[in-house]
């Protein structure tokens, strides 16, 4: 049975992030709520928790997986950045946003696309997010609450825990959250290209 964590939406109580953060180190896939809806997350050197949520959407070794870092200096670290797609990316987060970019060395190779060698990140504006991930220290692999058969993330934590009871570990409450997929921008060829108009403004990148 996922274990059920209430956090606070606007004043996050340390202790339940600790509680959160602790599952994470010993190994949990969570499922946690973002600026975007529901996510699964796990530690980035978690390879069972990188299965686990290949099985839980039914992804293809294809799959963009988003490392999901606190700040930009986090995000700079995973990613190869140019000087016009420093100076945007910078610009428009912490916000709904996904870009997919050359990854670095310090991307798993597994994580990476198989072909272009590139991976998903993003920087959330959602204080429950950020407080998980100054506790943690690091990046959290993540990847969009969208069941099969589905075309939106889930919002409400007892509909997760309902719908995934026995597959993930944990699940955090934090009040229902909106499910407004982000702007997917692809940077990987030196240029932008909107792959998906979502919540965040997408001219910028037009």
């Amino acid at each position: 049975m996922a274990r059920l964590v209430d956090i606070h939406p606007v004043d996050p109580q340390p202790r339940a992030v600790r509680q959160v953060v602790d599952a994470l180190e010993a190994g949990a896939l969570i499922a946690y709520p973002t600026d975007s809806g529901y996510a699964l997350g796990c530690r980035v050197g978690q390879h069972d928790g990188t299965e686990r949520i290949r099985r839980i959407r039914r992804l293809d070794a294809k799959h963009h997986f988003t490392l999901v870092c606190c700040d930009f200096a986090q995000l700079g670290q995973l990613v190869r950045l140019d000087n016009s797609a420093f100076r945007a990316i910078k610009a428009s987060t912490p916000g709904p946003y996904t870009f997919i970019l050359p990854a670095t060395s310090e991307v798993p190779r597994r994580l990476a696309h198989p072909k272009k060698k590139t991976v998903g990140v993003r920087i959330p504006d959602s204080r429950v997010v950020q407080s998980l991930l100054r506790e943690l220290g690091e990046p959290l692999l993540s990847s969009t609450l969208v069941l099969p058969g589905q075309h939106e993330s889930m919002t409400q934590a007892w509909q997760v825990a309902d719908e995934l009871d026995r597959q993930v570990d944990l699940v955090v409450d934090s009040g229902d959250v909106e499910a407004a997929p982000t702007t997917v921008v692809d940077y990987s060829r030196g240029y932008p290209e909107v792959v998906r108009a979502g919540a965040g403004d997408p001219e910028p990148f037009r």
